[in-house]
């Protein structure tokens, strides 16, 4: 999951979620949810970096074909290079790598759970960063309560071991704090770029990166990969990050700026539900409790849930 460009708040005005706008992000919810399930599927045959090279080779490819076909304007090459492979490293490379590792440790449900810290993150981060940004007493209240949210989830015993599962866990947290550092510096770094370009640079950095790395750990790729995994890769690839990407961007317009961290909350059930189904996954009730406190903590932090001001008589 990637939200690059979007930020809690700030001083944009809260813009009502239209009909389509609800269509555009259920749609996001979906290909970013089955992502989670794509990822355990190629993992069973493919290497980690191996799965995010090839995600973020065939998305960057699809993308800049995209926004030349349509003739988009791409910027002076030198600046857009250099924020390219700063934004692909921070934005794709880290999280990625650290979501698919983590999920070769837990479900995929409970990943995609943690996952949704990344708004909580975003917020501290922005606030320290920038002026229209600042902590309001809701939103440290919000965050202290999605904080607590996160720690339900993980388990405090899990994290007093420190196995390959914690391990896992914190991988997820890792990407989720990689994303709210791209979040914030998005703002400054891709100003005045379309975002398809935005997005074609940063995955086409990426891979540059990703590709020689993955032949040196995991060799050749396999040519008899199962038609299983090679859905799963194409779906990495062409939905969950070329589709999603210009989707995203919509979603945006649509509805707004404030309301995208609402994508993230709607992500996890759909990585529970395809985990339940395809491999029978069962997540523990205080599983499900952290993520009932971290969507609490966000819905606090966004301003949907405030306490009601006494009218005076």
């Amino acid at each position: 999951i990637s939200p690059a460009a979007s930020r809690l708040g700030g001083a944009e005005m809260q813009k009502t979620i239209s009909p389509r706008g609800w269509a555009l992000m259920s749609v996001l919810a979906l290909i970013w949810g089955g992502s989670f399930l794509a990822n355990r599927i190629a993992l069973e045959q493919v290497g980690v970096l191996t799965t995010v090279a090839f995600r973020v080779g065939v998305s960057g490819l699809v993308l800049w074909l995209w926004s030349l076909t349509r003739g988009l304007k791409v910027p002076p090459l030198r600046r857009f290079i250099a924020v390219s492979f700063g934004m692909g490293v921070v934005n794709n490379i880290i999280p990625f790598t650290l979501i698919v590792w983590g999920q070769q440790h837990i479900e995929s449900g409970l990943a995609a759970i943690l996952n949704a810290s990344t708004a909580i993150f975003t917020v501290l981060l922005a606030a320290a960063i920038h002026a229209d940004e600042k902590l309001t007493p809701a939103r440290i209240f919000g965050t202290v309560v999605g904080f607590v949210g996160v720690a339900i989830a993980i388990g405090i015993e899990a994290l007093a071991h420190f196995d390959l599962t914690s391990l896992g866990q914190l991988a997820i947290l890792g990407a989720s704090v990689a994303y709210a550092v791209s979040a914030v510096f998005a703002r400054v770094a891709f100003k005045g770029i379309r975002a398809e370009v935005s997005a074609a640079g940063m995955l086409s950095a990426s891979a540059v990166i990703m590709i020689p790395l993955a032949l040196w750990t995991d060799g050749l790729p396999d040519a008899g990969w199962t038609p299983e995994t090679w859905g799963a890769l194409c779906y990495l690839a062409l939905f969950s990050s070329a589709l999603a990407y210009m989707i995203y961007y919509n979603v945006l317009e649509a509805a707004g700026a404030g309301n995208m961290s609402l994508v993230t909350l709607m992500v996890a059930p759909v990585a529970i539900i395809f985990g339940a189904i395809v491999y029978n996954e069962k997540l523990a009730a205080a599983e499900f409790a952290g993520f009932g406190l971290l969507v609490v903590g966000l819905l606090i932090v966004d301003g949907r849930l405030r306490p009601r001001r006494r009218v005076k008589n």
